[in-house]
């Protein structure tokens, strides 16, 4: 490994030059521009008997072994300097992929994504080869996305291996992938998926104009890019959907989404997005249709309790105490004589230990987390109701809030109904069931007001949607399936062909 030594240099400026085909001065320019990159590696050899070559590469991310077996062997056994030039070169080498570059910029972008570089006295520009080859986790299920029925594959961090998961899925020529390089410092390569059939052309364009748009440092995980791109900045709700796993993001780009892959990140985002997709799960298409409904609809009715349930409670017991049995209400009332706070302040009480306790068992280490929380969440509550602080329905009213919020399949989603609680409850606290009303309208005319990629977010609700109802409230049958939703291109609306097989009782 050879160490630079020339001084430094304004790479920007270096970058754009083309390749010269003195091999002395392309060099110095590298040198200049890896300048204390302990890294980068420059091998000189002779080409044949009588050529300087220079093979450039950086530690870690190009694989040496096959760099010594399929490049430097056969290099240094040539006998003789192709006609050909660079192109002659790579004919002779055993590598699948390998093409010229002709500037400075194009040689390192190769180099900082792990592909070697040949340099060669007397030839304008650099032979990269693809021998990139570093060290990545392999599929494994998906953690944030957990997996009762259906594919037990999760995206990674490696972008070639997260789009062959998805060609697996989408056999045909109609499934698109265009590459972005997003970030100064990092160029993070950003996929583009489509079905162009499928997809609209004006959401297709309208994401590549956004991702082309955004001018930052860096980019090392799809969130930032989700914020640089969505609609509405400050609203709780996400406007793009997140997914690990490789069959949510398939099914989206057939209904005519567009599917985002990041490179270094498990997360896909996919655009365009709804509330009600963001309450369904992968699991209600793998189960029988009446299993899917009826749980959907239990995970509609939790997410109510999520929001609502503790600012229900403080609501009554604060100012409508006539809406109570007598008996349910003497009962709450001997359990609080002796609690010194008013039922808003015991419920931020709870809500916030709870949260504190939920967020502590999420950053410890996996083998205690979970027994963390559970503990930490019996412990603090039987010792909040022994000392007199907490009464025992406020501790059941915050544990049956809890778990509704576990129902939520997304975490993004699940998150903002926990930060959206706190508001209603203090308009609950102050103004009663007016309040809560209050809160409730607020919130819908939030939803209502908001777009993803120009699309409703409650989009059941669209005007001249196509059947929502079959994919919103209830979960149809696959066969009564027929239609893409609204997003999709009008002329390519029809999924299922009206030819194909139909249900029939047997016998019949």
């Amino acid at each position: 490994m050879l160490e630079s030594t020339s001084p430094p240099i304004d790479a920007n400026s270096e970058m754009d030059r083309p390749i010269a085909a003195e091999l002395n001065a392309n060099k110095a320019v590298l040198d200049g521009i890896l300048l204390h990159c302990a890294d980068a590696v420059f091998h000189p050899f002779s080409l044949g008997e009588n050529r300087d070559a220079l093979l450039i590469y950086l530690c870690g991310l190009s694989d040496k072994a096959q760099l010594e077996k399929m490049a430097m062997a056969p290099l240094i056994s040539m006998s003789h300097a192709d006609g050909g030039g660079l192109s002659g070169i790579a004919r002779t080498l055993p590598i699948a992929d390998s093409h010229v570059a002709t500037t400075i910029r194009e040689l390192v972008e190769g180099l900082f994504v792990g592909m070697p570089c040949l340099l060669v006295e007397g030839e304008q520009g650099g032979l990269i080869l693809n021998m990139a080859d570093w060290e990545k986790r392999g599929i494994e299920e998906p953690i944030a996305e957990s997996v009762v029925r259906g594919p037990r594959e999760g995206f990674g961090e490696s972008l070639d291996v997260n789009m062959s998961m998805m060609r697996r899925r989408l056999r045909t020529p109609s499934f698109k992938m265009k590459s972005m390089t997003v970030g100064r410092m990092t160029r993070t390569r950003v996929i583009v998926c489509y079905i162009d059939t499928a997809a609209k052309e004006s959401l297709v364009q309208e994401v590549l104009r956004r991702l082309a748009s955004i001018d930052i440092d860096g980019v090392l995980e799809s969130a930032t890019i989700e914020e640089m791109i969505q609609d509405e900045t400050f609203s709780p709700f996400p406007q793009l959907l997140s997914t690990e796993r490789p069959d949510v993001g398939a099914s989206s780009l057939m209904e005519g989404k567009v599917v985002l892959l990041v490179e270094g990140t498990p997360f896909a985002l996919i655009a365009p997005t709804s509330l009600f997709a963001l309450l369904q799960s992968p699991e209600d298409y793998y189960q029988r249709f009446f299993l899917g409904t009826v749980i959907r609809w239990l995970r509609y009715l939790f997410f109510l309790l999520a929001l609502l349930f503790p600012s229900l409670y403080v609501a009554i017991l604060t100012y409508h105490q006539e809406m109570v049995p007598t008996t349910l209400l003497l009962s709450i009332a001997k359990s609080r004589e002796d609690i010194p706070f008013p039922a808003l302040v015991e419920a931020l009480l709870m809500e916030v230990s709870f949260e504190a306790l939920r967020e502590a068992g999420v950053r410890l280490p996996k083998q205690v987390g979970s027994a963390v929380s559970i503990v930490g969440a019996l412990v603090i509550g039987q010792a909040a109701t022994a000392a007199g602080l907490v009464s025992p329905p406020m501790v059941m009213v915050v544990a049956l809030t809890g778990i509704a919020s576990f129902m939520i399949p997304h975490y993004t989603v699940g998150i903002s109904i926990r930060l959206l609680r706190f508001p209603v409850m203090l308009l609950a606290g102050f103004l009663g069931l007016l309040g809560l009303i209050l809160g409730v309208i607020a919130l819908v005319i939030h939803l209502a007001s908001l777009r993803s990629f120009g699309e409703p977010y409650l989009v059941f609700f669209r005007r001249g949607a196509r059947h929502p109802w079959k994919d919103t409230f209830i979960r149809a049958p696959a066969w009564a399936l027929s239609e893409r939703p609204a997003t999709t291109q009008q002329e390519n609306a029809v999924r299922l062909s009206k030819n194909g097989p139909t249900p029939q009782r047997e016998g019949g």
